[in-house]
């Protein structure tokens, strides 16, 4: 544990922040945790050629707590669609786990800007929540009930974030309301989280010049500090979640997915 004294406070804060914005907005954390990991792991000697990959893992598994926690808050409010996830799950499995396995044959580099691309367009699309645009009333079945699933679940993990940030978007343009598209995509999280992460622990399995603590590519230490501060705070998110309008949430979600984008770029 001596190793995460140093970023220990950084950790914590930003474990809370992505805790409560789990709660607010259905996302993981990862676009807050990953690069505040991405630094801490900078003065922890992890190769900057295994950096980017480290923090994903590590931030998908402290996405399982935050949206265990996330999920609970939300569906005592009755904002989750358990019907949607029975289907999308095996889809998005599939999808996590590919995207996981594939991360390592990208360069740290190229995971940030494929990253940062993505997250910046969904960002615009719920900065103007324009109501009237929709894709459909229903969620597409067939091939693209599955398709659609499997490929969020692939970007999430192969990011490092629980879904929200493209699910969320995709449930709104097919009528889904706001409130209830974040619940749902902190349960499609849990999913994506847990089996992208074991996708990173095998594959980073045997690295050699990782620092202790690690299993795979995933730090065990600053999982648990980020994790524990999540799990506190993704109540209150959810709270203020279920007290403001659905125009100001999807507003609030575009100039988050925007800023964060924005600090990951930096911190590369």
């Amino acid at each position: 544990m001596l190793d995460v004294l140093i970023p220990f406070l950084p950790l914590l804060v930003a474990g809370a922040i992505a805790g409560f914005m789990a709660g607010l907005l259905g996302i993981g954390g990862g676009i807050v945790t990953i690069p505040a990991l991405f630094i801490a792991f900078s003065e922890m000697g992890v190769p900057i050629e295994w950096r980017m990959h480290s923090a994903i893992a590590t931030s998908l598994t402290i996405i399982v707590a935050t949206n265990i926690s996330s999920v609970y808050a939300h569906h005592q409010k009755g904002s989750v669609d358990w019907g949607i996830v029975k289907k999308w799950w095996p889809a998005i499995m599939v999808g996590a786990v590919t995207g996981s396995l594939f991360a390592k044959l990208l360069k740290t580099s190229e995971l940030i800007y494929l990253f940062a691309a993505l997250a910046v367009l969904l960002g615009i699309k719920m900065l103007f929540p324009l109501d009237k645009i929709k894709l459909g009333e229903k969620l597409p079945t067939g091939f693209f009930g599955y398709f659609n699933p499997g490929l969020i679940g692939f970007l999430s993990a192969l990011k490092g974030i629980g879904g929200g940030s493209y699910s969320v978007p995709y449930l709104t343009l097919y009528s889904t309301p706001i409130h209830k598209a974040v619940g749902t995509a902190s349960l499609a999280g849990i999913v994506i989280s847990v089996s992208g992460g074991l996708g990173y622990l095998f594959g980073g399995w045997g690295m050699t010049g990782l620092p202790s603590g690690m299993v795979g590519f995933i730090h065990i230490p600053s999982a648990i500090v980020v994790a524990i501060s999540a799990v506190l705070m993704a109540p209150f998110g959810a709270k203020v979640a279920h007290a403001v309008s659905k125009t100001v949430l999807s507003i609030v979600f575009g100039v988050f997915l925007i800023l964060a984008t924005t600090r990951l770029l930096m911190a590369a």
